[in-house]
């Protein structure tokens, strides 16, 4: 369970987050989802302790990030996974290095015991014959099942996905949304992605919250979206539905 209690968030004179509270629920895929520009991606860099918030707390199973001390968290941070958008894997390294690199980075563990993690990794992904290929070699699709496979190496408690489906076509992307899924449910993450993607929303949107204006408007389930009398949220979804259909 991850809680953001009241957080405000300016850069300089731009207010971007303004009293922003939300529960996100363990083994749930919890979705951010607005417009460009809503504040949904400065919100999601406060939860994980990238950008200082203003005010207000960030809870984590009872343990206040705001409150930490350095080595407090520098092992929270060691419990999350994070997916960026595009994949942002090393161009210069082989699958199986990418996988690796945060058990090199942050464990101690043997050669043989982070490649038999490695292997799990790549094959709950269904790429376990992919090791030794380059990143130039992968596919969009396969990009993003290998990113998935090492923000999921250290077995996180929660998992950070910012616009996963970002560059790739309806049938994939509809397969990673599965695959996410898949892998919140099965390992009991508290899951959080970053999508303007309503076929996601509508597909494992366990629980959504709407950003508007760095406010969040409305929360719900994936059920209780279309049935909104929400005035925001509908203009939202509206203007995604037609963008959709003209770039058909």
């Amino acid at each position: 369970m991850i809680e953001a209690r009241h957080i405000d968030k300016s850069f300089g004179e731009n207010k971007v987050l303004d009293d922003v509270s939300f529960l996100f629920e363990e083994g749930k895929n919890n979705l951010i989802i607005g417009q460009s520009g809503s504040g949904k991606t400065v919100f999601m860099k406060c939860l994980v302790g990238l950008y200082n918030i203003d005010q207000g707390e960030v809870d984590y199973d009872g343990r206040v990030f705001s409150r930490m001390k350095t080595k407090e968290r520098k092992k929270l941070r060691q419990e999350m996974g994070m997916l960026f958008q595009g994949g942002a894997l090393f161009d210069y390294m082989t699958v199986e290095q990418n996988v690796m690199f945060p058990l090199n980075l942050l464990t101690k563990q043997s050669s043989a015991e982070k490649l038999d993690r490695v292997n799990f990794c790549l094959d709950r992904v269904n790429l376990n014959k992919a090791n030794n290929l380059m990143p130039s070699e992968l596919s969009g699709g396969m990009t993003k099942r290998v990113a998935i496979a090492r923000a999921i190496a250290m077995n996180p408690k929660y998992l950070f996905c910012d616009e996963p489906n970002s560059g790739l076509d309806p049938k994939t992307a509809g397969l990673i949304d599965e695959l996410i899924s898949e892998i919140t449910k099965e390992f009991q993450i508290t899951t959080i992605v970053n999508t303007h993607d309503m076929n996601s929303v509508l597909n494992i949107g366990d629980k959504v919250a709407y950003i508007a204006n760095g406010k969040v408007w409305w929360g719900g389930s994936k059920e209780e979206i279309l049935s909104s009398d929400n005035k925001k949220l509908n203009e939202f979804i509206f203007a995604t539905e037609l963008t959709r259909r003209l770039k058909k």
